[in-house]
């Protein structure tokens, strides 16, 4: 029998047992407890053990450990130590640890009302009066198909006096026993006789029943089964209880996907649906034209969070990222795992062959060295959902209005009911042809198809705020900054004019005193204003405002702030020697 080959020497070690009911045959384990079947069984079970996780170094773990122990969900700086954690590779030792801090169930656990012992209590009484056991509840569905036909029925001589368990009870049990036999078969805690095997099948039914009880409003659907599979085999039994409490309750997380009807469930293959159109729009043409409908994949995809991948090591990791971020790191797997068998879908023309291959992943593209990397690297933001939501709501509230529904045929293009008086700017329609004869053209499919209504939106509301910005009187402030600038480019000119005439006329001319300079140069007007006015409009600006915080001089700030206007002082030349002699350089010059 072959064995796995694992990272390191204590956790890969397979484990042998004999199991209750086959004493002839001897099963071997991997790590993560399922059983290493023989080479005929392999395809049939789907399940690969060659797992290839990185595994943390002792001083990762250390310090993964000390995140743990001092950790706050609410802090920024937790969350964002915990993903590089997730980013690497959770222990297994610690992922228990790690799912407890990113879900809260303790703050759960004690903020509510609900006793999970004491609804213990009432189960094991409705299964004493049905004459059913905990720890056999897989063979007692006979039982339990013959009680819930008798109360159908109502025949009251078969049921006991004031029984302790309703019709809704008995229903609710026998689907949980149909579906134990269904989650994970080669487990070692589900399958077989063992009496590991017993116990892990009663603390799964007791878990799924509790909620059931907890929760009459969703009860029990199938996919619960496994996603509480998964919980206990990493926590105990009412930390997995709390746990699952918090993944359907809160709307970060699986409520969205959970209800008795189903329509949850739809209405989200739809909306993966428009949003695969929106990132792989011709591979999701292609799926169509095959006729494949995404809600045969997405749905077995969701309500088991992708448990049915053959690489265990890869669903774990999945499971991480999704504690993480909620329900969009559901949709960034989908899309991922799409965009990995694009080449294979693409090359597949019949739907015989393209769903067996959604529905059944190869093993080389969810080995975790493939899977992961492409996963970190997809990256799926929330209003991309909200977007494709709304999208799928209204289309809905179209087809309820006409008296259908399109999710009759999801990937057919339908025609578009034309909306009445539309202005012309907002209207991405068809060609002329197209609306006579109320078709669509074949070339508007695609992105085009999704995002038509939201760029006709986005159109009108940017075409109404520019009518009334054009409309509108500019406000007080815009008018005083215009004139603001007119200003300060007024001065500028007169401050250019001014140095220009300075600089031909070798100086300015001084205004009587000496000390005020006249604001008079050629091809410029004389202002009438008074020279403190003057003044005050010319050191405006920038460059006066940078001149006055330089200055440190007791002078008038406002005159010494633009140089070319400082009043020169006349020097007295020198006097002449008395005997200048023939050869003076300097009598020579002034001749000159």
């Amino acid at each position: 029998m072959r064995k796995s080959s694992m990272g390191s020497s204590g956790s890969g070690r397979s484990r042998t047992f004999s199991i209750k009911g086959r004493p002839s045959e001897d099963l071997v384990f991997d790590e993560f407890g399922f059983a290493l079947v023989k080479r005929k069984d392999q395809k049939r079970q789907h399940r690969c053990h060659n797992y290839r996780y990185p595994q943390l170094d002792a001083s990762r773990v250390k310090d993964l450990c000390e995140l743990l122990s001092y950790w706050n969900g609410s802090s920024f700086i937790c969350r964002s130590q915990i993903e590089r954690f997730v980013r690497m590779g959770i222990p297994s030792s610690l992922r228990g640890r790690v799912w407890k801090c990113l879900l809260n169930t303790e703050n759960m656990r004690e903020s509510s009302v609900f006793n999970y012992q004491k609804c213990l209590d009432q189960i094991r009484g409705s299964l004493v009066e049905l004459g059913v056991s905990e720890y056999s509840i897989i063979s007692a569905i006979a039982t339990l198909n013959d009680t819930e036909n008798d109360l159908g029925y109502n025949r009251p001589a078969c049921l006991p006096p004031n029984p302790a368990y309703s019709t809704a009870d008995v229903t609710i049990f026998r689907q949980i026993a149909l579906d134990l036999q269904r989650s994970f078969p080669t487990h070692r805690s589900l399958m077989g006789e063992s009496p590991e095997a017993i116990e892990g099948q009663a603390k799964l039914f007791r878990v799924l029943i509790a909620y059931a009880k907890y929760n009459p409003e969703i009860g029990y659907s199938q996919g619960m089964s496994y996603i509480a599979a998964v919980l206990l085999m990493n926590l105990s039994e009412e930390e997995a209880f709390w746990a699952l409490v918090v993944l359907l309750e809160n709307p970060k997380y699986l409520t969205a996907l959970f209800d008795l009807s189903g329509k949850k469930i739809q209405h989200q293959a739809m909306v993966f649906h428009q949003f695969l159109k929106h990132r792989q729009p011709q591979l999701s043409k292609h799926i169509g034209d095959v006729g494949v409908s995404s809600i045969h994949f997405v749905t077995p995809w969701f309500l088991t969070l992708f448990t049915s991948l053959p690489c265990w090591d890869s669903v774990l990791a999945i499971w991480d990222l999704f504690m993480l971020h909620g329900l969009s790191a559901v949709f960034r797997t989908g899309l991922t795992l799409i965009q990995l068998l694009e080449s294979r879908l693409l090359s597949l023309t019949d739907e015989a062959a393209v769903l067996p291959l959604l529905l059944r992943v190869p093993v080389d593209v969810c080995q975790h060295n493939v899977l992961l990397p492409a996963l970190w690297s997809t990256q799926v933001q929330d209003w991309e959902i909200k977007c494709m939501n709304s999208l799928v709501l209204e289309e809905n509230d179209e087809g309820h209005h006409q008296g259908k529904t399109e999710w009759s045929t999801p990937l057919s293009p339908q025609p578009r009911p034309a909306k009445a008086k539309e202005p012309e700017a907002c209207v991405d329609g068809p060609a002329p042809e197209a609306k006579k004869s109320g078709k669509k053209d074949s070339s508007a499919t695609g992105p085009k198809n999704i995002f038509s209504r939201l760029v006709q939106v986005a159109q009108c509301l940017l075409l109404d705020k520019g009518h009334r910005s054009g409309r509108s009187k500019p406000s007080p402030a815009r008018r005083r900054s215009s004139k603001a600038s007119r200003t300060s480019s007024i001065n500028q000119s007169q401050i250019r004019a001014k140095r220009r005439s300075l600089a031909q006329q070798g100086g300015g001319s001084l205004a009587e005193g000496g000390t005020t300079p006249t604001l008079v140069s050629e091809g410029s007007v004389k202002d009438s204003r008074p020279k403190a006015a003057v003044f005050r409009r010319m050191c405006s600006g920038p460059v006066g405002r940078v001149a006055r915080r330089r200055s440190s001089s007791s002078q008038s700030p406002r005159i010494k702030s633009i140089g070319v206007l400082r009043p020169r002082t006349t020097q007295k030349p020198p006097e002449p020697p008395q005997n200048p002699s023939p050869c003076d350089p300097a009598q020579n010059l002034r001749k000159l």
